[in-house]
Formats: C-alpha cells, structure tokens, sequence
C-alpha cells in the first residue's frame, strides 16, 4: 500500500467492505425472490412481514447508500482529514451497516421509526461528518 494511504487503512477497508456487502446481498436477494417465483429484477409486495422483500429492501438500501459513503470517505481521504477520524468514522459506518443488516433482514422493530431508522440515521451522520471533515480540510 502507498505510504500516503497506508494511515487510512482501516478507512479503505470500510469501503471494500461495504462494496462486498452490496455484492454478496444481490444474489441473496436475488435466491429470495426466486424463490416466490418473481421474474429478475422484479420486487416482491411491499410487505415486511415477507422475508423476500425484507431482503429486496436491505439490498436496495445498502446499494442507494453505498456511493455516498464512498465518495464522502473518499473526499477525506484525498483531502487529507485525520486519518484517525476517517478511519472510526468509516469503521463505524461499515459496522452499523451490518447491524441495519440483520435488524432489517431479521424484521426486528416496527417497519418505521423502529430500530432500522435510528441505524440508517446514525449511518447518514457519519457520511455528513465525513463530507464536512473533507471540505473543512480543503477549505
């Protein structure tokens, strides 16, 4: 690894880590839906009580999020933040993800302002915190 990367190590590997998790959802979700015998890219009913759908939605979440969370992290990396900050920042935003994961997919909680929004929030601070940590270092 470069050695003007190497301090943001744990931050690259957040953002690897949250491209896997993407990756490894699509098939899962796609297994799913075939399963209830949906043609490819189709959505099951939007029904939490439906472990397809729970599994269609947490893909799609972690696919519509993914690219904020790379590029914010990315800025602070280029920018030159403290790698410190960046890395817990992306650590933890990769580590939430996982456990919006198994709330969303396990249907833990009420299907709004339940425990899945209270993660999803904390994940978007992150990435804000992230963005305004990339534009203070350029500023």
């Amino acid at each position: 690894m470069s050695e003007l990367f190497a301090p943001y190590a744990h931050a690259i590997a957040a953002m690897a880590g949250m491209a896997l998790l993407v990756l490894v959802l699509a098939p899962v979700t796609g297994w799913m839906k075939s399963k209830l015998g949906l043609a490819p890219g189709a959505a099951p009913a939007a029904d939490y009580g439906n472990p397809a759908y729970r599994w269609h939605r947490a893909h799609g979440n972690a696919a519509e999020n993914a690219a904020s969370f790379a590029l914010v992290t990315l800025a602070a990396i280029l920018a030159g933040a403290s790698p410190v900050w960046v890395n817990w920042l992306a650590s933890l935003y990769l580590l939430s993800r996982l456990v919006l994961l198994v709330v969303h997919v396990g249907g833990i909680g009420r299907a709004d302002m339940g425990p899945r929004s209270f993660l999803y929030v904390f994940g978007w601070l992150l990435c804000i915190i992230l963005g305004l940590m990339a534009i203070i270092a350029v500023v």
